[in-house]
């Protein structure tokens, strides 16, 4: 009877990859505090849009950051607050209040753990490489952009500043790599202004910082359908576009640090994050595509510490460091910012040689992408946009590789018909034009054995070939027909339209 039971799962506890050496911890403690110094000002910042107070966007942060740590399938990954759930949440908050927004958040981590569960993660396969470059090239125009507000109608000296940022991690890190240069630039461009009391935007003026830790609870709302139905359209959007995001940005770190990560699991841990974000009144998130560059490719973190002392650095960073980081210069971190932007960005993709190599189709796609995301500030968008261009101009590139060849026996009593390329509904249309129904003598052979159908109308096309001769009293038989093809030819044909 046991020999039934499934056998029980295996769980096997490993030793930390920081544990390892004392380098490698080395390494992820700082990644963590550069990348808790550039969420604060990025959380308050998303605050702002969703239109609640910056402790919110601030708590999200942070349980969001040490959660996924833990119940996340990639690691290194930063997930936060960010603009684009800010943006999907931002009307529900308006018009119904922060109650609403922390239900919708909960109920959108319960929506993503049953996408997950559905094999939403598989999607990803049906990213193409033209999209992913665009995804990436959109991603560093965003963050530069984003930037430009906190560079224009501000005093002069923020401009040196800014440049004095870049230059240190540009340099600093020819000196030595043991402190990341993002965190040597932060503290070097703070001493300057603090002792020379330069007056230029900081992080204080963002928003005032939270002073406690937050405290789990229910979201203020009636437990009643008609809030479930208020909140369920926002809750379903937050869970596609941060899935979407997370996804898209876990498959970028899986190709910088050439490892492989469980989507599933991010899926899920996304889910599970965004649960407990809400219970702890934050306004929800997805992964970061800013910081992580920071905690990955500048910082070079590789492991689940980094993401967990970001959440962790940036409360004890507010709560017990308030005064000192409220000090800290914005163009300290908007020289971090630009320095991401810059080293996000596929410059190989737009060289001249590879424009010249390229396919216009896949240039196309990337621009599209590229286009829809900066047009909408939603990365979600793009990708849907550009999968949809790619696989339009998947669809009629392949439409035209399908070639058919008649050659009529000696006799005059038969001609054969040999079909070659993949039939579906893009290639199918024009095969019904592609024969000569008037003049072929009474015995039709179409050959197939060297294309493959793929769908109904490919189906419906060769019935409609056959009716063409059967009217002219002449007969057709197919052969060639590979297994997949035979049994949907057999299940579908004579049964796609009604006179039959």
């Amino acid at each position: 009877m046991s020999s039934l039971l499934p056998a029980a799962p295996k769980f096997r506890l490993s030793k930390p990859d920081w544990l390892d050496s004392p380098k490698v911890f080395r390494t992820e403690v700082l990644a963590g505090l550069v990348v808790a110094l550039a969420l604060i000002p990025e959380a308050i910042s998303f605050s702002i849009i969703a239109g609640v107070d910056p402790a919110v966007g601030l708590f999200a942060s942070f349980t969001m950051a040490v959660v996924i740590s833990i119940v996340g399938g990639r690691k290194a990954m930063i997930s936060a607050a960010t603009g684009a759930i800010a943006l999907v949440i931002a009307p529900l908050n308006r018009e119904h209040g922060l109650g609403y927004l922390i239900a919708a958040v909960i109920l959108a981590g319960v929506f993503q753990m049953i996408l997950a569960t559905l094999g939403v993660a598989k999607l990803m396969r049906f990213v193409p490489r033209s999209v992913m470059v665009g995804f990436v090239n959109a991603l560093a125009v965003l963050i530069f952009m984003a930037q430009v507000p906190e560079l224009t109608d501000v005093p002069w000296l923020v401009y040196p500043l800014v440049a004095g940022g870049l230059a240190l991690m540009v340099f600093f890190p020819k000196v030595t790599t043991v402190i990341p240069a993002p965190l040597v630039s932060i503290i070097i461009l703070t001493v300057i202004t603090v002792a020379a009391g330069i007056a230029v935007p900081t992080v204080g003026d963002k928003g005032e910082l939270p002073s406690s830790l937050p405290v789990p609870g229910l979201p203020d709302v009636p437990f009643t359908l008609d809030t479930l139905t208020t909140i369920a359209p926002y809750a379903f959007a937050m869970a596609l576009v941060g899935l979407m995001e997370s996804l898209m940005t876990a498959k970028l770190v899986d190709d910088i640090t050439d490892t492989h990560s469980n989507k599933t699991r991010e899926s899920i841990g996304q889910g599970i994050a965004n649960i407990v974000t809400g219970f702890f009144g934050g306004m929800g998130g997805c992964a970061m595509i800013g910081q992580t560059m920071i905690n990955v490719r500048v910082s070079g973190a590789r492991t689940r510490l980094s993401t967990f002392l970001a959440g962790a650095f940036l409360m004890v960073l507010c709560i017990a460091f308030g005064p000192i980081v409220s000090d800290i210069p914005m163009a300290a971190l908007v020289a971090v910012m630009i320095m991401v932007s810059v080293a996000t960005f596929d410059w190989h993709s737009i060289a001249p040689k590879t424009v010249r190599r390229m396919p216009l189709g896949e240039m196309t796609v990337m621009v599209v992408t590229v286009a829809c995301v900066v047009a909408t500030h939603n990365l979600a968008i793009g990708v849907v946009a550009g999968s949809i261009t790619a696989m339009v101009v998947f669809a009629k590139r392949v439409a035209h590789m399908v070639n058919v060849s008649g050659v009529v026996d000696p006799d005059g009593n038969q001609v054969v018909y040999a079909v070659t390329g993949e039939l579906f509904f893009a290639s199918s249309n024009d095969l019904v034009y592609q024969f000569n129904y008037k003049d072929d003598p009474d015995d039709v052979v179409i050959d197939l054995s060297d294309a493959h159908i793929w769908d109904a109308s490919s189906v419906a096309a060769l019935d409609a070939i056959e009716t063409k001769y059967r009217q002219r009293g002449k007969k057709v038989t197919i052969i060639g027909l590979n297994k997949p093809s035979a049994d949907m030819h057999g299940r579908l044909a004579g049964q796609l339209t009604g006179s039959h």
